[in-house]
């Protein structure tokens, strides 16, 4: 119904049926599905009827640079917002850091995209309101993904600022750094070489699992700053129950999840030399 329209006949509901396949058994359309998705097929769009491949190679670049970019922003200000909170506890850095991390960790994505927005790009007139920037030009992709990457980055810096101050805090009351500490090792190489390394492996664990959340808050985001990119893809396809494109938006996002996952399961190897997979 919603590829042939409300008044569609039987004969024509029939013919689409076969020609999607459905009328065969629900193993052998799973079984071709698995086929076509290894040979990177993943059908057609009901509604525009392109492919969705295609359609999805246009606009995942946009969504791979928002979540790179958030992630990038979350570890760079949340790791030494962490450390430092740890190393001044109970004092006015820590309180300071407590309420960002709190405030950034309460307020949603699409508030602060659109509190973001109204200050920098409506009052202040520094950045552009919506849109990603043309394709082929690097430097206006990243002029247009400023406000939207900081919306992502803020509220992973306060899970990762969180996370940090809790394993420092762990880690600098272990044996090893108060031995590091009445050997003379100095203070800095202590909290950075002895402390943050043991410290970084719940960190990055929080990281991983972030991510993928990162990608779901990219789906508002991309809606706030009306951003091409998968997140809207996906919402246009509920919305115009567009299930091909679904289907494809949502194995794209599966896949992204796994790969993230490998990739903090290797992590944890180079940060810790104890950790070996065999």
């Amino acid at each position: 119904m919603a590829a042939l329209g409300t008044y569609a006949s039987e004969e024509q509901i029939r013919a689409l049926e076969h020609q999607m396949g459905l009328d065969q058994p629900v193993m052998l359309q799973y079984t071709t599905f698995l086929k076509n998705l290894c040979h990177g097929e993943l059908g057609k769009s009901l509604i525009t009827h392109q492919s969705v491949a295609k359609e999805i190679a246009k606009v995942f670049p946009y969504t791979f640079d928002l979540t790179v970019s958030g992630m990038f922003l979350g570890i760079l200000m949340g790791v030494p917002l962490g450390i430092l909170t740890a190393i001044k506890r109970n004092r006015l850095p820590d309180y300071l850091g407590r309420i960002f991390s709190l405030t950034g960790i309460s307020v949603p994505e699409f508030y602060l995209g659109i509190l973001l927005m109204y200050i920098f790009a409506v009052k202040l007139n520094m950045f552009p309101v919506v849109g990603a920037g043309d394709p082929g030009n690097l430097g206006e992709r990243l002029y247009h993904l400023v406000l939207p990457a900081f919306t992502l980055g803020i509220a992973m810096t306060a899970f990762v600022s969180r996370m940090t101050r809790s394993s420092m805090l762990n880690v600098l009351g272990e044996d090893y750094v108060r031995t590091a500490r009445a050997k003379g090792v100095s203070e800095g190489m202590t909290i950075y070489k002895h402390a943050l390394r043991n410290a970084l492996i719940p960190t990055t664990t929080v990281v991983g699992l972030y991510a993928t959340v990162l990608m779901g808050g990219s789906v508002l985001t991309e809606i706030v700053f009306s951003r091409p990119g998968l997140g809207k893809m996906m919402v246009f396809a509920v919305k115009d129950r567009d299930y091909m494109t679904l289907q494809a938006v949502i194995v794209i996002f599966s896949a992204a999840v796994f790969f993230l996952n490998l990739v903090t399961d290797i992590l944890y190897a180079l940060i810790d030399p104890r950790i070996k997979y065999h």
